[in-house]
Protein backbone atom coordinates (compact mmCIF):
# COMPACT_ATOMS: atom_id res chain seq x y z
CA UNK A 1 0.00 0.00 0.00
CA UNK A 2 0.87 3.25 -1.10
CA UNK A 3 1.97 5.90 1.96
CA UNK A 4 0.81 9.44 2.09
CA UNK A 5 3.94 10.81 0.88
CA UNK A 6 3.79 8.39 -1.80
CA UNK A 7 -0.04 9.33 -2.71
CA UNK A 8 1.38 13.17 -2.40
CA UNK A 9 3.96 13.17 -5.09
CA UNK A 10 1.67 11.21 -7.47
CA UNK A 11 -0.83 13.85 -7.01
CA UNK A 12 1.80 16.63 -8.03
CA UNK A 13 2.65 15.02 -11.49
CA UNK A 14 -1.09 13.75 -12.17
CA UNK A 15 -2.04 14.90 -16.27
CA UNK A 16 -5.51 16.66 -15.41
CA UNK A 17 -7.51 16.67 -18.65
CA UNK A 18 -9.06 20.24 -19.28
CA UNK A 19 -10.74 19.37 -22.65
CA UNK A 20 -14.03 17.91 -24.04
CA UNK A 21 -13.43 14.26 -26.23
CA UNK A 22 -15.33 14.31 -29.32
CA UNK A 23 -14.71 11.74 -32.61
CA UNK A 24 -12.29 10.23 -30.59
CA UNK A 25 -10.17 13.85 -30.18
CA UNK A 26 -9.70 16.13 -27.27
CA UNK A 27 -11.24 19.68 -28.34
CA UNK A 28 -11.91 23.16 -26.33
CA UNK A 29 -15.34 24.35 -26.47
CA UNK A 30 -15.57 27.12 -29.52
CA UNK A 31 -16.43 29.85 -27.14
CA UNK A 32 -13.24 29.67 -25.42
CA UNK A 33 -15.45 29.24 -22.00
CA UNK A 34 -14.26 27.35 -19.45
CA UNK A 35 -14.91 26.68 -15.58
CA UNK A 36 -12.72 26.13 -12.54
CA UNK A 37 -12.45 22.42 -11.15
CA UNK A 38 -11.25 22.98 -7.41
CA UNK A 39 -9.65 20.95 -4.74
CA UNK A 40 -12.07 20.54 -2.62
CA UNK A 41 -9.33 19.57 0.43
CA UNK A 42 -7.37 22.61 -0.54
CA UNK A 43 -9.11 24.83 -1.94
CA UNK A 44 -6.55 25.04 -4.63
CA UNK A 45 -7.34 25.17 -8.34
CA UNK A 46 -6.75 21.61 -10.23
CA UNK A 47 -8.05 22.99 -13.30
CA UNK A 48 -9.57 25.02 -16.03
CA UNK A 49 -11.74 22.51 -18.40
CA UNK A 50 -13.74 23.40 -21.21
CA UNK A 51 -17.52 24.46 -20.56
CA UNK A 52 -19.36 22.93 -23.39
CA UNK A 53 -22.45 24.42 -24.74
CA UNK A 54 -24.97 23.79 -27.29
CA UNK A 55 -22.65 24.17 -30.14
CA UNK A 56 -20.17 20.91 -28.05
CA UNK A 57 -23.55 18.93 -27.79
CA UNK A 58 -24.71 19.29 -31.20
CA UNK A 59 -21.27 17.96 -32.07
CA UNK A 60 -20.88 15.29 -30.04
CA UNK A 61 -24.42 14.05 -30.65
CA UNK A 62 -23.99 14.00 -34.26
CA UNK A 63 -20.47 12.07 -33.85
CA UNK A 64 -22.03 9.83 -31.93
CA UNK A 65 -25.34 9.51 -34.45
CA UNK A 66 -22.88 8.81 -37.48
CA UNK A 67 -20.79 6.32 -35.50
CA UNK A 68 -23.86 4.66 -34.40
CA UNK A 69 -25.71 5.01 -38.05
CA UNK A 70 -22.43 3.46 -40.01
CA UNK A 71 -22.55 0.57 -37.61
CA UNK A 72 -18.62 0.72 -36.58
CA UNK A 73 -19.61 -0.63 -33.27
CA UNK A 74 -23.11 -1.63 -33.12
CA UNK A 75 -22.88 -3.89 -35.86
CA UNK A 76 -19.67 -5.88 -34.25
CA UNK A 77 -20.32 -9.10 -33.42
CA UNK A 78 -21.42 -9.63 -29.87
CA UNK A 79 -18.04 -11.79 -29.15
CA UNK A 80 -15.96 -8.84 -30.67
CA UNK A 81 -17.58 -5.88 -28.74
CA UNK A 82 -16.91 -7.98 -25.26
CA UNK A 83 -13.34 -8.74 -26.16
CA UNK A 84 -12.88 -4.47 -26.52
CA UNK A 85 -15.14 -4.01 -22.91
CA UNK A 86 -12.86 -6.74 -21.22
CA UNK A 87 -9.96 -5.39 -22.76
CA UNK A 88 -11.25 -2.07 -21.29
CA UNK A 89 -11.67 -3.33 -17.89
CA UNK A 90 -7.97 -4.61 -17.56
CA UNK A 91 -6.56 -0.55 -18.65
CA UNK A 92 -8.64 0.68 -15.88
CA UNK A 93 -7.33 -1.94 -13.57
CA UNK A 94 -3.44 -0.50 -14.98
CA UNK A 95 -4.16 2.77 -14.39
CA UNK A 96 -5.56 2.53 -11.10
CA UNK A 97 -3.34 4.67 -9.30
CA UNK A 98 -4.38 7.51 -11.48
CA UNK A 99 -8.08 7.23 -11.97
CA UNK A 100 -8.27 7.23 -7.96
CA UNK A 101 -6.00 10.17 -7.67
CA UNK A 102 -8.37 11.67 -10.61
CA UNK A 103 -11.44 10.74 -7.96
CA UNK A 104 -10.04 12.12 -4.78
CA UNK A 105 -8.47 15.37 -6.17
CA UNK A 106 -11.73 16.63 -7.61
CA UNK A 107 -14.30 15.52 -5.35
CA UNK A 108 -12.11 15.12 -2.00
CA UNK A 109 -13.05 11.30 -1.35
CA UNK A 110 -10.26 9.13 0.92
CA UNK A 111 -7.98 8.24 -2.50
CA UNK A 112 -7.26 4.35 -0.69
CA UNK A 113 -11.54 4.55 -0.63
CA UNK A 114 -11.36 4.89 -5.00
CA UNK A 115 -8.78 2.80 -5.04
CA UNK A 116 -9.85 -0.18 -3.17
CA UNK A 117 -13.56 0.26 -4.32
CA UNK A 118 -14.59 2.76 -6.75
CA UNK A 119 -11.82 1.92 -9.67
CA UNK A 120 -11.71 -1.94 -9.59
CA UNK A 121 -16.02 -1.56 -9.32
CA UNK A 122 -15.93 0.03 -12.16
CA UNK A 123 -13.62 -2.49 -14.05
CA UNK A 124 -15.89 -4.77 -13.25
CA UNK A 125 -18.96 -3.42 -14.53
CA UNK A 126 -17.20 -3.33 -17.82
CA UNK A 127 -15.90 -6.93 -17.37
CA UNK A 128 -19.56 -8.67 -16.45
CA UNK A 129 -21.20 -6.26 -19.16
CA UNK A 130 -18.61 -7.33 -21.37
CA UNK A 131 -19.32 -10.98 -20.20
CA UNK A 132 -22.79 -10.62 -20.62
CA UNK A 133 -22.67 -10.02 -24.35
CA UNK A 134 -22.63 -13.37 -26.14
CA UNK A 135 -25.21 -15.11 -23.39
CA UNK A 136 -28.16 -13.27 -24.27
CA UNK A 137 -30.81 -14.84 -26.27
CA UNK A 138 -34.06 -13.42 -28.13
CA UNK A 139 -37.01 -14.81 -28.57
CA UNK A 140 -39.32 -16.59 -30.72
CA UNK A 141 -43.23 -16.11 -30.37
CA UNK A 142 -45.47 -18.99 -30.13
CA UNK A 143 -47.61 -18.61 -33.52
CA UNK A 144 -49.18 -20.79 -35.85
CA UNK A 145 -47.30 -22.87 -38.37
CA UNK A 146 -47.55 -20.82 -41.20
CA UNK A 147 -45.63 -17.85 -39.51
CA UNK A 148 -42.27 -17.14 -38.00
CA UNK A 149 -42.15 -14.23 -35.37
CA UNK A 150 -38.91 -13.12 -33.54
CA UNK A 151 -38.72 -11.03 -30.64
CA UNK A 152 -35.11 -9.02 -30.34
CA UNK A 153 -33.55 -6.45 -28.60
CA UNK A 154 -32.21 -3.45 -30.57
CA UNK A 155 -30.03 -0.73 -29.63
CA UNK A 156 -32.01 2.58 -29.31
CA UNK A 157 -28.90 4.53 -30.85
CA UNK A 158 -27.69 7.54 -29.09
CA UNK A 159 -27.61 7.98 -25.28
CA UNK A 160 -26.97 10.96 -23.70
CA UNK A 161 -25.52 9.74 -19.93
CA UNK A 162 -25.44 12.48 -17.08
CA UNK A 163 -23.48 11.49 -13.95
CA UNK A 164 -23.00 13.03 -10.53
CA UNK A 165 -19.82 13.99 -8.74
CA UNK A 166 -19.97 11.62 -5.77
CA UNK A 167 -18.56 8.48 -7.37
CA UNK A 168 -17.55 9.54 -10.79
CA UNK A 169 -15.78 6.89 -12.09
CA UNK A 170 -18.49 3.93 -11.06
CA UNK A 171 -21.67 6.16 -12.19
CA UNK A 172 -19.93 6.24 -15.42
CA UNK A 173 -19.31 3.14 -15.44
CA UNK A 174 -23.19 2.17 -14.54
CA UNK A 175 -23.93 3.78 -17.60
CA UNK A 176 -21.55 3.44 -19.85
CA UNK A 177 -21.16 -0.61 -19.99
CA UNK A 178 -24.71 -1.68 -20.46
CA UNK A 179 -25.38 1.15 -23.13
CA UNK A 180 -21.95 0.08 -24.95
CA UNK A 181 -22.60 -3.58 -24.67
CA UNK A 182 -26.17 -2.97 -26.31
CA UNK A 183 -24.08 -1.12 -29.12
CA UNK A 184 -25.29 2.25 -28.65
CA UNK A 185 -23.11 5.07 -28.95
CA UNK A 186 -22.94 7.50 -26.10
CA UNK A 187 -22.50 11.02 -24.76
CA UNK A 188 -21.45 11.73 -21.20
CA UNK A 189 -21.64 14.53 -18.97
CA UNK A 190 -19.85 14.42 -15.74
CA UNK A 191 -20.47 16.34 -13.22
CA UNK A 192 -18.36 19.35 -12.97
CA UNK A 193 -16.89 18.85 -9.64
CA UNK A 194 -15.75 16.14 -11.41
CA UNK A 195 -14.56 15.74 -14.70
CA UNK A 196 -11.37 13.94 -15.09
CA UNK A 197 -11.91 10.68 -14.36
CA UNK A 198 -14.41 10.23 -17.32
CA UNK A 199 -12.59 11.76 -19.88
CA UNK A 200 -9.73 9.61 -19.09
CA UNK A 201 -11.89 7.06 -19.34
CA UNK A 202 -12.67 8.22 -22.82
CA UNK A 203 -9.26 7.80 -23.97
CA UNK A 204 -8.55 4.44 -22.34
CA UNK A 205 -12.18 3.86 -24.78
CA UNK A 206 -9.94 4.47 -27.91
CA UNK A 207 -7.20 2.56 -26.84
CA UNK A 208 -9.21 -0.31 -25.93
CA UNK A 209 -10.52 -0.12 -29.14
CA UNK A 210 -13.86 1.17 -28.90
CA UNK A 211 -14.30 3.46 -32.21
CA UNK A 212 -14.19 7.33 -32.42
CA UNK A 213 -17.38 8.66 -31.99
CA UNK A 214 -19.26 6.01 -30.18
CA UNK A 215 -18.40 7.60 -26.62
CA UNK A 216 -17.79 11.30 -26.17
CA UNK A 217 -17.36 13.26 -23.13
CA UNK A 218 -18.59 16.83 -22.69
CA UNK A 219 -17.92 18.59 -19.18
CA UNK A 220 -20.02 21.45 -19.18
CA UNK A 221 -22.45 23.05 -16.48
CA UNK A 222 -25.71 21.58 -15.60
CA UNK A 223 -27.64 24.65 -17.08
CA UNK A 224 -26.17 24.73 -20.13
CA UNK A 225 -24.60 21.01 -21.31
CA UNK A 226 -26.93 19.16 -18.95
CA UNK A 227 -29.69 21.20 -20.90
CA UNK A 228 -28.24 21.33 -24.04
CA UNK A 229 -28.36 17.00 -23.95
CA UNK A 230 -31.75 17.00 -22.59
CA UNK A 231 -33.39 18.89 -25.38
CA UNK A 232 -31.72 17.25 -27.69
CA UNK A 233 -33.79 16.12 -30.86
CA UNK A 234 -31.14 13.60 -31.85
CA UNK A 235 -31.15 11.84 -28.32
CA UNK A 236 -32.34 8.55 -28.08
CA UNK A 237 -32.18 8.28 -24.32
CA UNK A 238 -31.13 10.10 -21.19
CA UNK A 239 -30.13 8.41 -18.48
CA UNK A 240 -29.40 10.56 -14.97
CA UNK A 241 -28.20 10.05 -11.86
CA UNK A 242 -28.63 12.71 -9.86
CA UNK A 243 -31.20 14.89 -7.65
CA UNK A 244 -34.38 14.66 -8.05
CA UNK A 245 -34.94 18.59 -8.73
CA UNK A 246 -32.59 18.06 -11.05
CA UNK A 247 -34.47 14.30 -12.82
CA UNK A 248 -37.86 16.53 -13.14
CA UNK A 249 -35.99 18.92 -15.60
CA UNK A 250 -34.91 16.26 -17.32
CA UNK A 251 -38.30 14.96 -17.50
CA UNK A 252 -39.57 18.49 -18.62
CA UNK A 253 -36.78 18.64 -21.49
CA UNK A 254 -37.92 15.38 -23.02
CA UNK A 255 -41.53 16.69 -22.78
CA UNK A 256 -40.34 19.64 -24.97
CA UNK A 257 -38.18 18.14 -27.37
CA UNK A 258 -38.70 14.38 -28.90
CA UNK A 259 -40.45 12.66 -26.77
CA UNK A 260 -37.24 10.55 -25.53
CA UNK A 261 -36.77 8.08 -22.97
CA UNK A 262 -36.07 9.31 -19.67
CA UNK A 263 -34.23 7.02 -16.85
CA UNK A 264 -34.09 8.53 -13.45
CA UNK A 265 -32.01 7.21 -10.47
CA UNK A 266 -32.47 10.60 -7.54
CA UNK A 267 -32.62 11.46 -4.34
CA UNK A 268 -33.22 9.22 -0.98
CA UNK A 269 -33.63 9.26 2.53
CA UNK A 270 -32.84 5.94 3.36
CA UNK A 271 -34.11 4.30 6.72
CA UNK A 272 -32.46 1.91 8.79
CA UNK A 273 -34.07 -0.10 11.04
CA UNK A 274 -33.09 -1.90 14.03
CA UNK A 275 -35.06 -3.83 16.06
CA UNK A 276 -34.46 -5.24 19.58
CA UNK A 277 -34.70 -8.94 18.65
CA UNK A 278 -30.63 -8.01 16.85
CA UNK A 279 -28.57 -10.41 18.24
CA UNK A 280 -25.37 -8.43 17.33
CA UNK A 281 -25.74 -4.79 18.12
CA UNK A 282 -22.05 -3.96 17.79
CA UNK A 283 -22.21 -5.02 14.33
CA UNK A 284 -25.22 -3.75 13.46
CA UNK A 285 -23.77 0.05 15.19
CA UNK A 286 -21.06 -0.49 13.00
CA UNK A 287 -22.96 -0.92 9.91
CA UNK A 288 -25.08 2.00 10.74
CA UNK A 289 -22.20 4.38 10.96
CA UNK A 290 -20.83 3.40 7.86
CA UNK A 291 -24.00 3.56 6.09
CA UNK A 292 -24.25 7.43 6.44
CA UNK A 293 -20.66 8.24 7.20
CA UNK A 294 -18.81 6.47 3.98
CA UNK A 295 -18.01 8.66 1.65
CA UNK A 296 -18.44 11.58 3.77
CA UNK A 297 -22.61 10.27 3.79
CA UNK A 298 -22.68 12.02 -0.07
CA UNK A 299 -24.44 8.40 -1.06
CA UNK A 300 -27.98 8.90 -2.88
CA UNK A 301 -28.71 6.05 -0.32
CA UNK A 302 -27.11 6.48 2.37
CA UNK A 303 -28.62 5.43 5.63
CA UNK A 304 -29.58 8.61 6.65
CA UNK A 305 -32.63 7.87 8.79
CA UNK A 306 -31.98 5.53 11.84
CA UNK A 307 -35.22 3.99 13.11
CA UNK A 308 -34.48 2.10 16.95
CA UNK A 309 -36.82 0.12 19.20
CA UNK A 310 -37.01 1.97 21.99
CA UNK A 311 -36.22 -0.82 24.37
CA UNK A 312 -32.76 -0.98 22.69
CA UNK A 313 -32.46 2.72 21.94
CA UNK A 314 -29.85 4.50 24.96
CA UNK A 315 -27.46 1.59 24.69
CA UNK A 316 -27.57 1.44 20.52
CA UNK A 317 -26.74 4.99 20.31
CA UNK A 318 -23.93 4.67 22.42
CA UNK A 319 -22.52 2.41 20.57
CA UNK A 320 -23.05 4.39 17.47
CA UNK A 321 -21.58 7.06 19.27
CA UNK A 322 -18.54 5.19 19.75
CA UNK A 323 -18.09 3.57 16.02
CA UNK A 324 -18.88 7.34 14.82
CA UNK A 325 -15.84 8.64 16.22
CA UNK A 326 -14.10 6.37 13.90
CA UNK A 327 -15.37 8.40 10.78
CA UNK A 328 -13.15 11.57 11.51
CA UNK A 329 -11.86 13.27 8.38
CA UNK A 330 -8.93 13.66 7.28
CA UNK A 331 -6.89 14.61 4.37
CA UNK A 332 -8.32 12.35 1.37
CA UNK A 333 -3.91 11.46 0.27
CA UNK A 334 -3.95 10.32 3.65
CA UNK A 335 -4.20 6.39 3.88
CA UNK A 336 -5.27 6.15 7.65
CA UNK A 337 -8.52 9.03 6.39
CA UNK A 338 -11.67 7.24 6.81
CA UNK A 339 -13.29 10.09 5.33
CA UNK A 340 -12.27 13.01 3.41
CA UNK A 341 -13.43 16.49 2.30
CA UNK A 342 -17.23 17.66 1.31
CA UNK A 343 -16.95 18.24 -2.56
CA UNK A 344 -17.37 22.15 -2.36
CA UNK A 345 -17.65 24.56 0.29
CA UNK A 346 -21.41 25.08 -1.60
CA UNK A 347 -22.23 21.98 -0.09
CA UNK A 348 -20.30 22.18 3.25
CA UNK A 349 -22.27 25.05 3.82
CA UNK A 350 -25.51 23.47 3.01
CA UNK A 351 -24.89 21.04 5.15
CA UNK A 352 -24.05 23.24 8.24
CA UNK A 353 -27.13 25.23 7.37
CA UNK A 354 -28.82 21.62 8.02
CA UNK A 355 -27.10 20.69 11.36
CA UNK A 356 -27.73 24.02 12.55
CA UNK A 357 -31.79 24.17 11.29
CA UNK A 358 -32.00 20.74 13.44
CA UNK A 359 -30.80 21.97 16.71
CA UNK A 360 -33.29 25.31 15.78
CA UNK A 361 -36.61 22.53 15.47
CA UNK A 362 -35.76 20.92 18.84
CA UNK A 363 -33.43 17.59 17.43
CA UNK A 364 -30.63 16.54 20.01
CA UNK A 365 -27.06 16.95 19.05
CA UNK A 366 -25.13 14.17 20.38
CA UNK A 367 -21.98 14.21 18.63
CA UNK A 368 -20.14 16.05 15.71
CA UNK A 369 -22.16 18.75 14.12
CA UNK A 370 -18.55 21.15 13.59
CA UNK A 371 -16.62 22.13 10.87
CA UNK A 372 -12.86 21.46 10.45
CA UNK A 373 -9.93 23.24 9.12
CA UNK A 374 -7.31 21.30 7.26
CA UNK A 375 -4.56 22.32 4.78
CA UNK A 376 -6.68 25.71 4.11
CA UNK A 377 -9.95 24.02 3.51
CA UNK A 378 -12.91 24.10 5.84
CA UNK A 379 -14.42 21.64 3.72
CA UNK A 380 -14.44 18.95 6.29
CA UNK A 381 -17.49 18.06 8.25
CA UNK A 382 -17.19 15.68 11.81
CA UNK A 383 -19.89 12.74 11.75
CA UNK A 384 -22.76 14.29 13.29
CA UNK A 385 -25.74 12.49 15.08
CA UNK A 386 -29.22 13.85 16.29
CA UNK A 387 -31.49 12.02 18.23
CA UNK A 388 -34.94 12.44 19.34
CA UNK A 389 -36.17 13.39 15.53
CA UNK A 390 -39.92 14.02 14.72
CA UNK A 391 -41.33 13.36 11.56
CA UNK A 392 -42.27 16.68 11.02
CA UNK A 393 -38.20 18.27 11.35
CA UNK A 394 -36.63 19.24 7.88
CA UNK A 395 -33.76 16.65 8.94
CA UNK A 396 -36.15 13.85 9.07
CA UNK A 397 -37.84 15.35 5.20
CA UNK A 398 -34.86 16.63 3.26
CA UNK A 399 -31.92 14.68 1.81
CA UNK A 400 -28.71 16.25 3.53
CA UNK A 401 -26.48 14.35 1.54
CA UNK A 402 -23.61 14.99 4.58
CA UNK A 403 -22.82 12.97 7.08
CA UNK A 404 -25.49 13.56 9.45
CA UNK A 405 -27.73 11.15 10.73
CA UNK A 406 -31.13 11.43 12.13
CA UNK A 407 -32.53 9.06 15.23
CA UNK A 408 -36.08 8.25 15.86
CA UNK A 409 -37.41 6.00 18.10
CA UNK A 410 -40.05 3.68 17.71
CA UNK A 411 -42.09 0.99 19.62
CA UNK A 412 -43.57 -1.72 17.62
CA UNK A 413 -43.15 -3.11 13.96
CA UNK A 414 -45.98 -1.41 12.67
CA UNK A 415 -45.12 1.65 14.08
CA UNK A 416 -41.47 1.21 12.52
CA UNK A 417 -42.61 0.25 8.93
CA UNK A 418 -45.29 3.81 8.81
CA UNK A 419 -42.40 5.67 10.03
CA UNK A 420 -39.42 4.38 7.46
CA UNK A 421 -42.63 4.35 4.28
CA UNK A 422 -43.69 8.48 5.91
CA UNK A 423 -41.87 9.45 2.55
CA UNK A 424 -41.37 11.05 -0.42
CA UNK A 425 -38.24 8.54 -1.18
CA UNK A 426 -38.41 4.90 -1.89
CA UNK A 427 -34.55 3.98 -2.43
CA UNK A 428 -33.05 1.74 -0.27
CA UNK A 429 -33.85 0.33 3.44
CA UNK A 430 -32.04 -1.46 5.94
CA UNK A 431 -33.46 -3.48 8.51
CA UNK A 432 -32.17 -5.64 11.63
CA UNK A 433 -33.44 -8.60 13.12
CA UNK A 434 -32.72 -12.09 14.33
CA UNK A 435 -36.30 -13.41 14.01
CA UNK A 436 -36.88 -14.85 10.19
CA UNK A 437 -40.12 -14.20 10.04
CA UNK A 438 -39.84 -10.46 11.11
CA UNK A 439 -37.10 -10.05 8.67
CA UNK A 440 -39.46 -11.32 5.97
CA UNK A 441 -42.60 -9.33 6.95
CA UNK A 442 -41.02 -6.00 7.04
CA UNK A 443 -38.88 -6.47 4.25
CA UNK A 444 -41.87 -6.95 1.73
CA UNK A 445 -43.75 -4.10 3.58
CA UNK A 446 -40.94 -1.28 3.00
CA UNK A 447 -41.14 0.65 -0.35
CA UNK A 448 -37.47 0.69 -1.31
CA UNK A 449 -35.86 -0.70 -4.28
CA UNK A 450 -33.72 -2.40 -2.20
CA UNK A 451 -33.85 -3.66 0.89
CA UNK A 452 -30.89 -4.53 3.26
CA UNK A 453 -31.08 -7.44 5.56
CA UNK A 454 -28.78 -7.43 8.91
CA UNK A 455 -26.74 -5.20 6.24
CA UNK A 456 -26.55 -2.02 5.24
CA UNK A 457 -26.73 -0.83 1.52
CA UNK A 458 -26.55 -4.29 -0.40
CA UNK A 459 -25.10 -4.09 -3.79
CA UNK A 460 -23.73 -5.87 -6.77
CA UNK A 461 -23.57 -5.66 -10.20
CA UNK A 462 -25.60 -8.84 -10.30
CA UNK A 463 -28.44 -6.96 -9.31
CA UNK A 464 -30.40 -4.23 -9.73
CA UNK A 465 -30.18 -0.68 -8.42
CA UNK A 466 -32.73 2.07 -7.79
CA UNK A 467 -36.50 3.02 -6.39
CA UNK A 468 -39.79 4.24 -6.65
CA UNK A 469 -41.50 7.46 -6.13
CA UNK A 470 -39.25 10.69 -6.04
CA UNK A 471 -36.14 8.42 -5.97
CA UNK A 472 -36.93 7.75 -9.49
CA UNK A 473 -37.23 5.19 -11.70
CA UNK A 474 -35.33 1.87 -13.78
CA UNK A 475 -32.46 0.15 -12.94
CA UNK A 476 -29.24 0.16 -12.74
CA UNK A 477 -26.94 -3.15 -12.80
CA UNK A 478 -27.61 -6.78 -13.50
CA UNK A 479 -29.08 -7.52 -16.63
CA UNK A 480 -32.11 -5.80 -16.23
CA UNK A 481 -30.13 -2.35 -17.02
CA UNK A 482 -30.32 -3.60 -20.59
CA UNK A 483 -34.15 -2.39 -20.33
CA UNK A 484 -32.94 0.75 -20.32
CA UNK A 485 -30.36 0.86 -23.49
CA UNK A 486 -32.91 -1.47 -26.12
CA UNK A 487 -35.84 -1.71 -27.21
CA UNK A 488 -37.92 -4.52 -28.56
CA UNK A 489 -38.52 -5.41 -32.22
CA UNK A 490 -40.89 -7.93 -33.76
CA UNK A 491 -39.86 -9.29 -36.75
CA UNK A 492 -42.88 -11.24 -38.42
CA UNK A 493 -42.53 -13.58 -41.16
CA UNK A 494 -45.57 -15.11 -43.08
CA UNK A 495 -44.44 -18.45 -44.61
CA UNK A 496 -45.89 -19.32 -48.07
CA UNK A 497 -46.34 -23.46 -48.65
Amino acid sequence: MKHFNEWTTLAQQQRLIDSAFIEGEACQAASGARFDVINPASGKLLAQVAACGQIEVDQAVHSARQAFEQGSWAKRAPAERKAVLLRLAQLMLEHRDELALLDSLSMGKPVMDAWNIDVPGAAHVFAWYGESLDKLYDQVAPTASNALATITRVPLGVIGAVVPWNFPLDMAAWKLAPALAAGNSVVLKPAEQSPFSALRLAELAIEAGIPKGVLNVVPGLGEEAGRALGLHMDVDALVFTGSTEVGKYFMQYAAQSNLKQVWLECGGKSPNLVFADCQDLDLAAEKAAFGIFFNQGEVCSANSRLLVQRSIADEFIQRLIDKARQWLPGNPLNPASRAGAIVDSRQAQRIMHYIAQAQAEGAQLVCGGRQLNFDGSSNFIEPTIFTGVTADMTLAREEVFGPVLAVSVFDDEDQAVAMANDHIYGLAASLWSDDLNRAHRVARRLNAGTVSVNTVDALDVTVPFGGGKQSGFGRDLSLHSFDKYTQLKTTWIQLRG
